[in-house]
């Protein structure tokens, strides 16, 4: 399909001009004008790009691109991406924010998924929006339960800090970099929040509240966005599409 068409409906459908954001979303490098496969991942590095360009794509979609808030110099590591990027005539469509907060296909509506959750409202405000979605279990579940379903479902390694309830009813999910919002979820008495990175403020923070943290790896916990948008894609337009998956372990 033509290029445009695909951008606009992917700035429309993720509403990518509603969010304040560091990242340069949308259409951050132009390549070829007709795309037949797309590819995906998480982060612009020259390994997924040089994947997508082996894979024969021809536009590169990911949650972290390589511009945030404009290029200063195009040299180093920011001149070896983009050479290789139009090198291979090779798209890059950004979502950061609007992936993190999209109601359908984004990252904290499917942190909730993997647990049997559906939002009950927003959660996690970013710059006056709210990125994230928080959920209830029926019946409280123990922090350890919700923990190993977490691990297996993400492939990942979970830590949990217990530092107030430790069976839990409402669960709060901010994927990536989402303790900035501890104060908020103990504020709404959310039970248990779930995020990506946890630093040592963080973790003075959570003990003195008290407020209960999951903590599943930001590269993990941003797998499901890009992995529900494509499969959207897929079946909406057709195109050839996959998953470039470059773990960081983080």
């Amino acid at each position: 399909m033509n290029r445009d068409e695909l951008v606009a409906f992917l700035d429309e459908y993720l509403q990518v001009s509603a969010y304040p954001d560091k990242s340069s979303n949308g259409l951050q490098v132009e390549g070829k004008t007709e795309v037949e496969r797309v590819a995906f991942a998480v982060d612009t590095t020259l390994r997924t790009i040089e994947r997508a360009a082996k894979g024969k794509a021809d536009m590169l979609i990911v949650h972290h691109g390589m511009i945030w808030g404009g290029l200063n110099y195009i040299t180093g590591i920011h001149y070896k991406r983009l050479k290789a990027l139009i090198e291979n005539g090779l798209n890059l469509y950004v979502a950061h924010l609007p992936l993190d907060a999209h109601p359908e296909v984004g990252n904290n509506v499917g942190l909730l998924k993997l647990l049997g959750l559906e939002p009950i409202g927003p959660f996690g405000e970013y710059r006056g929006l709210s990125i994230g979605f928080y959920g209830e279990f029926e019946e409280p579940q123990p922090i350890e339960k919700v923990a190993q379903v977490i691990a297996e479902k993400l492939d990942t390694t979970v830590k949990t800090y217990e530092f107030g309830k430790r069976e839990v009813k409402t669960v709060g999910a901010i994927s990536g970099a989402g303790a900035f919002a501890l104060e908020e979820a103990y504020r709404k008495r959310i039970d248990l929040l779930i995020t990506g990175e946890f630093g040592h403020a963080d973790y003075l923070t959570a003990l003195d509240l008290p407020q209960s943290v999951l903590v599943a790896g930001h590269y993990k916990t941003e797998t499901l966005g890009v992995k529900a948008l494509m499969e959207l894609i897929r079946e909406r337009f057709g195109l050839s599409v996959f998953f470039i998956d470059e773990p960081t372990g983080l």
